[in-house]
């Protein structure tokens, strides 16, 4: 087992966590690699303010290539871009532009009208707005995915009219009532980065950027237009186009495609955001600081609070099979509670699709990130890389 060591700040026996779990760690880790259920992986650990494990074993590749997964490889974070989404929203609260209980329809008019005027901006935040979700979260022969529907738009698109990509979007109508049913949407996030840029006058990806990024000092998160020579070095190729894709975008000599010009007007800010591991767990610090982290804020104490809070109450999830009752969910942030996992009620977390995670022990003071690419994966998902790691992780504490 050949695991490359990241940077540190101390020992985790420093912090009152048992070391020899990160042992068991790299262990089980190995095991899912020579499994070919994951092509490597990439973790990094934080307690009490502390970085205490941080590490990479496997390959950074998904073609067979003999390079070695790095604890600073870059890799897209996916979905929990919609964690960095819903702190902006909450900073643009903060700032009193706008209250989380205001209708969506005060910024997009296409909202203001039947049956969308009803959705709140807390509809949005949570997934209860009542909108089609992402393809995939129902057994539907017939998805009406948003996604599909904005396509369609585009291919008829009169180029003498702006796109009008949200009104493509929601063209399906409601599926459930607004606010009665947990429905995972990607595009809603979307929305709220107009909304974002709306209330900001600056695109959310530059505001994420100006407001998020730079001052949590999170050197290696960017979205695609960011991207660096340093960065495009260190980054995960998913397929063998992964190389020529970032070479072109580096130099800005990359044709842009006409499925490039319709993905240039929506706000990439459902999954667009690149990471590692490292970026990951000082993102997470902030929240385990009150919105702080080196002197730094980003949030304030009562609007992590907010946003580390149930904010459902008897909303059913049946999305990919589930028989929830109850769906425990904050602002941007998954508090589920199963006999799953072990970490403390006040932890909040976010995984991204292909996959990764970050979880956040309010109550431990505990930060984990994790970055593991799946392989062989029969549906594209399975628990083992990212609850079975969680548990392993959490099991360090003394």
């Amino acid at each position: 087992m050949n695991v490359m060591l990241g940077k540190t700040d101390c020992k985790p026996a420093e912090t009152g966590y048992d070391e020899s779990r990160i042992d068991k760690l790299n262990e089980r880790l190995q095991s899912m690699i020579d499994r070919e259920l994951v092509h490597g992986a990439a973790y990094c650990i934080s307690h009490k303010g502390k970085i205490i494990a941080h590490g990479a074993l496997g390959r950074n590749n998904s073609v067979g290539e003999d390079t070695p997964m790095r604890p600073d490889t870059v890799f897209g974070i996916a979905s929990i871009t919609k964690v960095f989404t819903a702190t902006a929203m909450m900073q643009l609260a903060e700032d009193g532009i706008f209250n989380l209980n205001d209708p969506v329809g005060n910024w997009l008019p296409q909202f203001a009208r039947r049956p969308f005027s009803d959705v709140k901006l807390i509809h949005l935040l949570t997934h209860t707005s009542g909108l089609y979700p992402d393809a995939g979260c129902f057994d539907e022969l017939f998805p009406k995915s948003s996604w599909e529907l904005i396509k369609t738009e585009f291919k008829a698109w009169d180029k003498q009219r702006a796109f009008d990509w949200i009104s493509a979007g929601i063209s399906a109508g409601l599926r459930r009532p607004v606010g009665t049913e947990w429905q995972y949407s990607s595009f809603l996030f979307c929305v709220l980065g107009e909304i974002i840029g709306r209330a900001s006058g600056i695109p959310a990806v530059d505001y994420i950027t100006q407001k998020i990024l730079k001052p949590l000092n999170l050197k290696d998160s960017c979205f695609d237009k960011d991207i660096t020579q340093d960065i495009a070095d260190r980054f995960y190729h998913y397929d063998k186009n992964t190389a020529d894709y970032l070479k072109l975008l580096v130099s800005g000599n990359r044709p842009m495609t006409e499925e490039d010009e319709m993905w240039e007007k929506i706000p990439p800010t459902g999954g667009g955001i690149n990471s590692t591991v490292y970026d990951l767990v000082r993102f997470g610090n902030a929240f385990v600081y009150n919105g702080r982290l080196d002197g730094a804020r980003i949030l304030g104490r009562k609007s992590v609070e907010k946003m580390s809070t149930v904010q459902l109450c008897n909303i059913p999830d049946r999305c990919w099979g589930a028989q929830e009752p109850n769906r425990l969910y904050g602002i941007g942030f998954d508090i589920r509670r199963t006999p799953a996992f072990t970490y403390s009620d006040r932890t909040i977390m976010h995984e991204g699709s292909g996959a990764s995670s970050i979880d956040i022990d309010l109550d431990e003071q505990l930060v984990a990130a994790w970055y593991v690419p799946f392989n062989k994966v029969p549906g594209g998902w399975c628990p083992e890389p990212l609850y079975n790691v969680q548990n392993i992780i959490w099991s360090g504490l003394i």
